[in-house]
């Protein structure tokens, strides 16, 4: 098993102790003032989480003006230590609203119990706010009330509560994918990635078996099924908690126990190479050193069935550039002098269709001795498609 911590510490901007809890007995709360001696010497790499100082290894992340840290004489997970402080600050804001030094002051009660519950002699346990929430309550009165521990602290299903019930059961499941694509000034794909997730809200009773299956690659050839053209390749997934890995690694079936409401079971990358969705080719003019004309067109890249929506074209243009005189055949743009660009905006692109702007500029007569080279920013394009993967998932029910 992998090192324990000491302590948790929580302090303040300038370094003060706040609350401190000692879980194994081999540290004192000098280690908070060794600790922020560390962090002022490595003030210049704020980035790294990690301090070390005669055998004690201190592990910390900012939050508004408060530092969340633990000591450890052991060899800790890092990443497994970090992940629980932020875990920690997730359940300080589900009960106070926002984690700052004033909301910690004023509920020093709670916040050792909630420490109590959430480490048990160095190894972190239980971090779903929902479930503490059940038997650790904010107000006082509240509190002299005995409260049963509610079942998901004592079994292995600590996301989900029993003995939820609903009348009618229902399932959502969407597939939200972001396509990063960057285009030199030939035309050529310089860099392609998706990175898409598997969003779910589920009401249903009990304690419910899930099981969803992908067009995996490796899914289809292990069954000996052709993989050619449905099939695709995830790099970087990532799963819920609830998801039991062993189950996905043996046969690939995404198997799991829901938590009550929205959650998202899995998030992945695809490297794979795609065409630019909405297609955009600009063409600059200059007419005179006082006059400058660029003609863009805009093209759609996907069927006609598909509507791309509240797509936004941004368009760089001369620093000193002045009074645009804007045209476009479809939507509206708007000159944005603090991003020294122009903004075209269009609600709704449908597959297939081609729109067009022209835009013409002045530019001062006079210029410097030294001109300073033009700039040559990117155009930058956003736009949303519902109901579209560009990677081609598809997600079944087993």
């Amino acid at each position: 098993m992998a090192g324990a911590a000491s302590a948790l510490f929580l302090l303040d901007i300038k370094g003060r102790v706040l609350v401190w809890r000692d879980f194994r007995g081999d540290v004192s709360s000098v280690q908070a003032e060794r600790f922020f001696t560390k962090l002022l010497e490595k003030e210049g790499d704020p980035q790294d989480p990690v301090a070390y100082d005669n055998g004690v290894t201190y592990m910390f992340i900012q939050h508004n003006n408060v530092y969340l840290m633990t000591a450890s004489r052991q060899n800790c997970n890092a990443a497994s230590i970090l992940l629980f402080l932020h875990r920690v600050v997730d359940v300080f804001k589900h009960y106070f609203e926002e984690l700052e030094e004033e909301s910690l002051r004023d509920n020093f009660v709670v916040v050792y119990e909630l420490l109590d519950e959430m480490m048990d002699f160095g190894y972190p346990q239980y971090t779903e706010a929902k479930i503490l929430g059940e038997f650790i309550k904010t107000d006082a009165y509240r509190m002299e009330v005995t409260q049963r521990p509610p079942m998901a602290v004592t079994n292995a299903v600590s996301w989900r509560s029993e003995g939820i019930q609903y009348k009618k059961n229902e399932v959502f499941l969407d597939v939200v994918e972001s396509v990063n694509i960057l285009v030199n000034s030939n035309g050529q794909i310089v860099r392609s990635d998706v990175v898409g997730a598997l969003k779910m809200r589920t009401y249903l009773s009990g304690m419910p078996e899930c099981k969803l299956g992908l067009n995996d690659r490796v899914l289809l050839e292990a069954q000996g099924r052709n993989a050619k053209g449905k099939a695709i390749d995830l790099d970087d997934v990532k799963f819920h908690q609830c998801v039991r890995l062993a189950r996905f690694e043996n046969d690939r079936t995404i198997s799991f126990i829901p938590p009550d409401g929205a959650f998202e079971v899995m998030t992945y990358r695809l490297g794979t190479q795609v065409k630019p969705l909405v297609w955009v080719e600009a063409q600059v003019e200059r007419h005179s050193k006082s006059r400058v004309e660029i003609l863009v067109k805009a093209r759609s890249q996907f069927k006609e069935r598909s509507t791309a929506t509240n797509v936004e074209i941004e368009l760089p243009i001369p620093t000193d550039a002045t009074n645009p005189d804007v045209r476009t055949s479809m939507g509206s743009s708007t000159y944005a002098p603090e991003k020294d660009a122009l903004i075209w905006k269009i609600k709704s692109f449908p597959g297939g269709k081609e729109y067009m702007l022209r835009a013409e500029f002045r530019l001062p007569s006079i210029t410097a001795e030294e001109a300073v080279p033009e700039r040559k920013a990117p155009i930058r394009v956003k736009f949303e498609i519902p109901y579209f993967t560009v990677s081609g998932i598809q997600v079944s029910s087993n």
